[in-house]
């Protein structure tokens, strides 16, 4: 059985001290292949970097929207020039985070457009970032012509959004969250929508899934999701597991 965690963070110093213990661990656990997703242009070349060494893991660069207040004339540039690294896979996370507001919402929904219209002259897909701002998210989403799709990332909506994602031909990726007591909304999109739209994810080092809750979370830990995400739809852990395997390959183009 193969799982695919299709968002994690595996650049980020918290696994500076055990990266490579970190993969072996998912590997033995069945995940052979993990999207590692940078946030800063540091970070991004961090990603590139993971990516190189570890046969399963590819990258993905962009600038997150906690981060977009220090874009500067150099950045798209350098994107651009990462953007043709080797197992480079797709543009992200970009998007929209009125929940901290760590930049200023109306640099966010600026930047959110400068880096869509990026993403689809470099010809990648697209990781969204969208945190309390669902409306904004889709409108921009909506009005975007560019025909790069990709995935709707730790995806917090309710049906009606997953279904306008969805329709403009996006992904649906389901976080550790749908593990807990309280995700009914979560569970209830997962219930709904077509399991060839589904990706699993685990965020790591965030949002770990039950029954690690309070731990950091890690590649390995998808499993449970998957397991969560199979009882949900009324399906095998081994379905569940081919099928968002292949959906990940299919958003991101690897062969």
């Amino acid at each position: 059985m193969m799982i695919a965690d299709s968002h994690a963070h595996l650049e980020m110093n918290d696994f500076d001290g055990d990266r490579k213990e970190v993969i072996r661990r998912a590997e033995d656990t069945g995940v052979n292949l993990i999207i590692t997703v940078g946030t800063t242009l540091g970070d991004c070349r961090k990603a590139i970097s993971v990516a190189g060494k570890f046969k399963n893991v590819y990258a993905a660069i962009g600038i997150h929207p906690h981060e977009v207040k220090d874009i500067d004339q150099n950045t798209y540039r350098t994107l651009k020039q990462l953007a043709q690294m080797d197992k480079v896979v797709a543009f992200g996370e970009i998007g929209l985070d009125f929940f901290r507001n760590l930049s200023p919402r109306d640099v966010q929904i600026r930047r959110f457009g400068e880096q869509l219209e990026l993403a689809e002259e470099i010809g990648l897909p697209i990781i969204i970032h969208d945190r309390d701002a669902h409306q904004e998210t889709v409108k921009m989403l909506q009005d975007w012509k560019g025909k790069s799709k990709g995935v709707v990332h730790c995806f917090s909506g309710d049906y009606r959004m997953a279904v306008k994602c969805i329709d403009m031909g996006f992904s649906i990726s389901i976080p550790g969250a749908v593990t807990f007591g309280k995700s009914e909304k979560l569970q209830e999109v997962v219930m709904r929508i077509p399991l060839t739209s589904i990706l699993l994810e685990t965020d790591a080092p965030y949002l770990t899934p039950h029954p690690h809750r309070g731990k950091r979370n890690e590649p390995a830990y998808v499993f449970h999701t998957a397991r969560k995400v199979a009882e949900l739809k009324g399906i095998s852990l081994e379905k569940l597991a081919e099928v968002t395997y292949q959906n990940t390959k299919n958003v991101f183009g690897i062969v």
